[in-house]
């Protein structure tokens, strides 16, 4: 087997990629403290095409030198807006007629397995602070809620890690549109 050279990747430029349909999905980042996994969600929602991210609360914002690190430029291809408050986010989308999802452990939430998503609805997924998660006020504005199955002795994921499997998760259910 011989792996591809980066001029076999058949990438596009940023301004390609700003011109093409995106999955219809927004990821929140809800007071997230560490730069390097704010970047790491840009970097994978270039990856997967998502429509944009929505920094909250005390989540830094681009440019920043930390976040271009692990970002790899993704910064400049990802549209994002800021919001003083997360819950300004969850009311702009919601006029949007988005369906809000927190990624979360909690008292009836649908593991990440069982999730459908309806492909014709436009869905934001919050991410929470790598400590105190998504905020108890959030979770009471949101539509549902995902759960993402663990079995060790931590049930704690990386917040990049969790955006990356959920993602990947609900792309196979909307069979990769775009």
């Amino acid at each position: 087997m011989r792996k591809l050279k980066n001029s076999e990747l058949n990438r596009i430029s940023v301004e390609e990629f700003k011109k093409i349909s995106k999955i219809p999905i927004v990821i929140i980042l809800d007071n997230i403290r560490s730069l390097n996994n704010i970047g790491s969600v840009f970097r994978t929602a270039d990856a997967f095409n998502i429509d944009s991210i929505f920094l909250c609360g005390i989540t830094a914002k681009p440019p920043h030198r930390e976040i271009q690190k692990t970002a790899l430029g993704a910064t400049e291809s990802v549209c994002w807006k800021y919001f003083e408050k997360t819950q300004e986010a969850i009311d702009y989308l919601k006029d949007d007629n988005y369906y809000i999802y927190a990624v979360e452990q909690a008292e009836g939430s649908i593991s990440l397995e069982n999730i459908v998503p309806d492909t014709n609805t436009k869905i934001a997924l919050i991410f929470g602070n790598e400590v105190k998660g998504v905020d108890s006020e959030i979770m009471d504005l949101i539509d549902d809620c995902i759960e993402i199955p663990q079995f060790g002795t931590k049930h704690s994921l990386n917040i990049s890690v969790s955006v990356g499997i959920v993602l990947w998760e609900i792309l196979k259910k909307f069979k990769f549109k775009a």
